[in-house]
């Protein structure tokens, strides 16, 4: 079944996607969102009962291939050391995030130009700063100004969360070796903020926040954009997007929620599916004008697929500290993210410090790593260890090789048939030597904080939260999907607004500079009108 063309089709929900239905609600033109995901019961998030633990390794798993919910597609992540972590519902990524929320460096935007890698992006800092300050608002944003690792800003933020026992411990650790930390930014209020309650620590925050007072996009942004005429489609799962005989995006095919397979027909079409789901879909429209692909002429689509590889450092004190009690992220230090010649890898890394471990998790680590035994001992050496434990993650710059990449697996489908994704992907040895970094220095702040045993991860399994780079953004053709606003270079009216248009990933969390590139997007779009459907 089809229906009269829409003005602008919208797919996916997330953090890009509520933010440019938001900004374009107010051209006044018919916007259509599919989102293959429905709407969140905050009353049923793990973090409003006792079992929090047992379902975030359930259905609240951030791997889909946990999960297998209705709205989940599988995903072949074999071939990689790194597993995909995403959500598919209306928020998508937000709803399991940890709020942790810094932006970009202007370094990060000119990565070849300062340290001969990768490539800089057609863009910089200076361009995304308003977009920045717009989505902040929207957002509503927590911290403290002044840090010097980054420009000054003139964004409203609420004031920072407390730092906690274990804040102040690793705090102590930092001013002992004289290295850089700031209390984080983190899109988690503190205040009443734009309907939402303040936090009151009721923790589990990655697995959706109860109270409302993290900020995911479909308590934000989408209630804005609903009630500013945009119409959001849940249960729609998109199977490809359809080309005209002229070349131009017309629409999509997707299947509803009872399977049924319907149309939408477009004048322009957004993806905003994150750097995999969107891959997918474009890898999966194929036509006689795109044999591989929507707009894909350069075989690029799907390359260069960018991850933060992850390092967990946690450490054993003697004094007791918060457990898992409050939000995950409470301070962060770049002493270590700009290039340093003197260090045998390129660009840097993030250390983000966070609260302990629930009781489940304690228990079942500490009998894995050998430090709770069965018997007479077992629960006096778990208590050495329960609301004992904290530390950091390090979170390294992932630079972009063409040969990581998402690509169709041949046999794999999802619920409707749709083929898969199957992901490629080696750890470079430059983000080897930044690891193996992070770790050691990690380890240095820890026991000077007092730590004793020392526990490590590197890199972290199922750390995959952050996908970028597969729809790359530049000013030539040749070596990009997309131009330097986010249209495609082979499809005029087709545009791309996730993390799929990263042209480096920074060594920071991407939400916020995702966000604020789908509001610059959105913004040149609306210069353009005039032409816009040309």
């Amino acid at each position: 079944m089809s229906e009269q063309p829409i003005d602008v089709l919208i797919v996916g929900a997330g953090a890009s996607g509520a933010a440019v239905a938001w900004s374009l609600a107010e051209t006044k033109m018919r916007i259509v969102c599919l989102e293959q995901g429905g709407f969140m019961n905050s009353s049923q998030y793990p973090s409003a009962g006792r079992d929090w633990e047992a379902r975030g390794l359930s259905d609240y798993s951030i791997s889909p291939n946990v999960r297998q919910l209705p709205a989940d597609y599988p995903i072949n992540d074999s071939a990689s050391p790194i597993k995909v972590a995403n959500f598919n519902a209306v928020g998508g990524g937000t709803i399991l995030y940890a709020g942790h929320y810094p932006r970009f460096h202007p370094s990060d935007f000119k990565v070849k130009s300062l340290d001969g890698v990768a490539d800089d992006w057609p863009i910089e800092y200076g361009d995304l700063a308003p977009f920045y300050a717009e989505n902040d608002r929207m957002m509503g944003v927590a911290g403290l100004p002044g840090d010097p690792a980054y420009p000054p800003d003139n964004s409203e933020r609420m004031p920072p969360l407390p730092l906690g026992r274990a804040g102040e411990v690793l705090a102590r650790g930092f001013n002992k070796l004289g290295w850089h930390w700031w209390p984080s930014d983190t899109a988690i209020a503190t205040e009443d903020y734009d309907g939402r309650g303040k936090c009151i620590n009721l923790g589990a925050c990655t697995w959706g926040c109860a109270q409302g007072a993290k900020a995911s996009t479909d308590i934000t942004y989408w209630p804005h954009a609903m009630r500013a005429g945009v119409e959001l489609r849940t249960g729609c799962r998109v199977r490809e997007i359809t080309v005209g005989d002229d070349g131009m995006a017309s629409g999509a095919i997707y299947y509803d929620e009872d399977g049924v397979e319907r149309e939408v027909r477009a004048h322009v079409v957004i993806m905003a599916c994150n750097a995999v789901g969107t891959s997918r879909i474009l890898l999966n429209s194929t036509s006689a004008a795109f044999p591989d692909g929507l707009a894909n002429s350069t075989g690029l689509v799907g390359r260069n697929l960018m991850f933060h590889p992850y390092a967990l450092i946690q450490g054993v004190f003697e004094e007791e500290l918060d457990g898992h009690h409050g939000p995950h992220k409470i301070i962060r230090s770049q002493q270590f993210y700009e290039t340093d010649p003197e260090r045998d890898f390129v660009r840097g890394y993030t250390m983000e410090i966070q609260r302990g471990r629930g009781p489940v998790t304690t228990a079942l680590d500490g009998l894995h790593r050998g430090l709770i035994p069965w018997g007479a001992a077992h629960h006096d050496a778990f208590r050495t260890l329960y609301n004992r434990i904290t530390g950091m993650v390090a979170v390294c710059e992932d630079l972009p090789e063409e040969h990581n990449r998402v690509v169709l697996d041949p046999e794999l489908t999802d619920a409707d048939g749709i083929p898969s994704p199957r992901i490629d992907y080696t750890l470079s040895d430059n983000s080897r030597k930044m690891l193996d970094h992070a770790v050691a220095r990690a380890s240095e702040v820890l026991r000077a904080a007092g730590a004793g045993e020392i526990m490590t991860e590197s890199p972290i399994a199922r750390g995959g939260w952050h996908l970028m780079g597969t729809a790359r953004m530049g000013t030539d053709p040749a070596r990009s999907v997309v131009n330097e606003w986010g249209r495609s270079h082979d499809v005029r009216n087709l545009f791309v607004v996730d993390g799929s248009v990263f042209v480096t990933s920074a060594g920071v969390n991407p939400t916020r500079t995702i966000q604020a590139l789908a509001l610059y997007v959105a913004d040149q779009m609306k210069r353009r009108l005039a032409n816009l459907f040309d």
